[in-house]
């Protein structure tokens, strides 16, 4: 017999010492992540966000992954928290046997979450660009010699959690794009220089008295650079096309966001990871429509929009962010036109 949340709540908070399991005084699931269960819980009048890794996604594709995976992402906040303390959450523990944790509940006035911002409208200048500090920061620290890369081993789950669902299943369904989609497939499969975090979307991002707080951290791995970047840029595209009204500003954001992480690349050529990041953008723009993982505020005809802007791009790649860019706003300003 399943185990209900709360049952499993009440026990993460007892075996990791936070108090006794009669101490739970409420457990809220919260909604919003397709990979775990998470909730709200109410301990002595204190709130604690409580997260469990689950097998199977809650997608309508069949998409299994490990629920070691967890680890991982614990072992990531714990990095962040070093390298962007003001950025940080306070983590309370992890349990392996449970594949769970519990970190602080981040509530409260100065705290918005960017997604609900976005889709809102409402734009906040410069949080792209704080996030993409943010990244560039944890992408050069983790490139360091002395950096321990031991807990980040993980790229066979990276290739169960994004390189198949993204790219590879998109591939199956644009045959014509095959070749080059399994190309960037094997390339984020086979590198291993940074510290991936896998999932920067504006659905785990929470700001906090300005502060971006990047959560969310279960694909992590030692991995390619442009990855991060270039995920968390075609979620600020896909909003740009999804929101005449805001596309001048939020297509400043995706260059802002560009420019602020490419100001820490020292561990190559920054022309050179500009250039994947290139490719690998139109490349998650089709992945979001057609893969695994379709964002959810996107009508049919809008996604069709979607695949006439990134097909291209995908069979002939741009050679920088703004040739990208600026084709984006170009084909977008000819349809209606």
């Amino acid at each position: 017999m399943a185990t209900s949340l709360e049952d499993r709540c009440r026990d993460l908070i007892a075996t990791l010492g936070i108090a006794p399991a009669d101490a739970v005084e409420e457990v809220e699931g919260l909604t919003g992540g397709v990979a775990s269960d998470i909730a709200r819980v109410r301990v002595r009048g204190r709130d604690f966000c409580v997260k469990f890794a689950l097998p199977k996604l809650k997608v309508a594709e069949d998409w299994h992954a490990p629920v070691h995976r967890n680890a991982a992402e614990y072992a990531w906040l714990q990095v962040a928290s070093r390298i962007a303390p003001e950025g940080s959450v306070k983590l309370f523990g992890r349990c392996e046997a449970a594949h769970g944790f519990a970190m602080e509940y981040l509530g409260g006035d100065d705290v918005f979450l960017w997604k609900s911002s976005l889709l809102q409208g409402l734009v906040p200048a410069g949080a792209a660009a704080r996030v993409g500090d943010l990244i560039g920061r944890i992408h050069a620290s983790s490139a360091r010699p002395d950096f321990d890369t031991a807990l980040f081993q993980n790229r066979d789950d990276f290739r169960a959690l994004r390189i198949e669902p993204y790219l590879t299943f998109t591939a199956g369904r644009h045959p014509d794009l095959a070749e080059p989609l399994n190309a960037l497939a094997d390339h984020l499969y086979e590198t291993c220089t940074v510290l991936v975090h896998g999932d920067v979307s504006p659905k785990n991002v929470l700001f906090r008295s300005g502060h971006p707080v990047i959560l969310d951290a279960e694909c992590a791995t030692m991995g390619s650079p442009e990855f991060d970047p270039a995920f968390c840029l075609n979620h600020v595209v896909l909003k740009a096309i999804h929101l005449p009204e805001c596309r001048t500003l939020l297509l400043d954001e995706a260059r802002a966001l560009w420019s602020a992480y490419s100001a820490h690349v020292d561990f190559e050529a920054v022309d050179d990871l500009e250039v994947r990041t290139a490719a690998l953008l139109p490349a998650l723009m089709l992945a979001r429509i057609d893969g695994k993982s379709p964002v959810e505020y996107l009508g049919e005809h809008t996604r069709e929009i979607v695949r006439q802007v990134a097909r291209p791009l995908i069979a002939e790649p741009a050679p920088n962010i703004e040739t990208v860019l600026a084709r984006i706003a170009g084909h977008l300003k000819e349809r209606e036109s």
